[in-house]
């Protein structure tokens, strides 16, 4: 009998404990979520992380209010709350539809994903490519159907230089079949006058009507294939693997065949290799497939410079003017390629004697330096005309003139820079 007596006792006990747990947690929980409706998320989140020690000993109801606090109070304003953050918020959410909270869970579902995307719209703006790529990245996971954030994100982590990461991702779009062509909807804001794009047709002409917006457009968007696939070949070749290159390479181009950029990424890795028959095939091709662009023909030009062939390098950036008289970059390598010829003729020059022979030649070198200067002073001036603020340029410019006597043109030019 007294055994009994004590059973009770402790059970009774027990039960007394569970209650005051159970009030407690409840009391905590709920001035979670007072504290998440007054915007204080940190008191909310002090309050939840007691109340999660006891969360065992909940019921359904608090528990799935628990979960629905903890993701509003990790959520916080938004855009600003961290990833880890954002990541806790997005868990808590799914637990408490999980739990049968329909409606205000699946908001701040989307609200967690809505603020991942604008936060690492910000990290753009700010050039942070990591942690841009690491939100748009973790967006796609919480919804694979958004293929397009992956896109994103394979582009953050390649303009971050993080080629691994932007391979895997990029990878990963060839094989799900990612297209990303579409029609994008636009219309002129009245204000402001600028164009710009709406998320359907449907919002686009809704603004329309306000009056505050004029002039809808619509725009295809093409097929990002192509991209991915050269994006792919570019990747390979900044890792050195020329072999995987070419064969990404020819993958690209059966998905767009006339794309110049990948013709000249392909010329350069036979470049590298040492195919310079190849090479000079496909530069070829290019110059064919775009005899009116002046950019085929500047490349060229560089390529040939790199080649060590300043004469040919000369030559395209002077096609490359005819067709834009305006690409200054053209005219400015045209003066660096007509200059490089003088680095043979002081080598020759430093290497003379003191001799008879040797004073001739000096002065015969001295002329063909003279001459080099002329030829560049006409692409020289022009470049100043067209960039009077490139102090590099105006400096060239100085030393030539002083070189070849001009010193009234030398002096204007140091007043300018002084």
């Amino acid at each position: 009998m007294k055994t009994n007596i004590f059973t009770v006792a402790i059970f009774t006990v027990a039960l007394s404990f569970l209650s005051v747990a159970a009030v407690a947690q409840k009391s905590e929980i709920r001035d979670a979520g007072d504290a998440v409706e007054d915007g204080n998320y940190a008191e909310a989140k002090t309050e939840l992380q007691t109340a999660e020690s006891m969360l065992s000993e909940a019921n359904e109801k608090w528990t799935e209010r628990f979960y629905l606090y903890k993701g509003q109070a990790y959520l916080g304003s938004g855009e600003k709350a961290s990833l880890e953050d954002l990541e806790i918020a997005a868990e808590a959410f799914q637990k408490a539809q999980e739990l049968g909270n329909e409606e205000e869970a699946v908001q701040g579902f989307e609200q967690v994903r809505n603020a991942l995307v604008q936060s690492a719209i910000n990290d753009q703006n700010t050039e942070d490519f990591e942690s841009a790529s690491d939100k748009l990245y973790y967006s796609y996971q919480l919804n694979k159907q958004d293929t397009l954030y992956l896109y994103y994100a394979a582009a953050n982590s390649l303009n971050g230089q993080d080629y691994t990461t932007a391979l895997e991702y990029y990878k990963d779009l060839k094989e799900l079949g990612y297209d990303g062509s579409g029609v994008e909807y636009l219309a002129t804001n009245v204000e402001t006058g600028e164009e710009e794009i709406m998320s359907t047709k449907e919002q686009r002409d809704i603004m329309l009507k306000t009056g505050e917006y004029e002039n809808p457009q619509e725009r295809k968007i093409p097929s990002k294939k192509g991209e991915i696939a050269k994006n792919i070949a570019l990747i390979y070749i900044q890792e050195g693997e020329d072999e995987k290159a070419i064969d990404a390479i020819k993958d690209a181009k059966a998905e767009n065949p006339d794309n110049i950029a990948l013709l000249q990424a392909e010329a350069d890795v036979y470049y590298r290799m040492g195919n310079k028959e190849k090479y000079n095939e496909l530069m070829q091709e290019m110059v064919k497939k775009n005899p009116n662009d002046p950019n085929v023909y500047y490349n060229l030009g560089v390529t040939a410079a790199e080649l060590g062939d300043n004469e040919k390098a000369i030559e395209y950036y002077k096609q490359a003017l005819e067709i834009d008289p305006e690409m200054t970059n053209a005219r400015m390598n045209i003066v660096v390629a007509i200059l490089a010829k003088e680095r043979a003729i002081i080598d020759e020059m430093n290497g003379l004697g003191m001799s008879k022979e040797d004073n001739k030649r000096y002065e015969e070198l001295e002329e063909e330096r003279k001459e080099i200067y002329e030829q560049a002073v006409p692409y020289l001036e022009k470049v100043i005309e067209s960039d009077p603020e490139n102090e590099n340029v105006i400096r060239t410019a100085i030393n030539i003139y002083n070189q070849l006597g001009e010193q009234e043109k030398a002096a204007e030019l140091k007043a300018r820079l002084e």
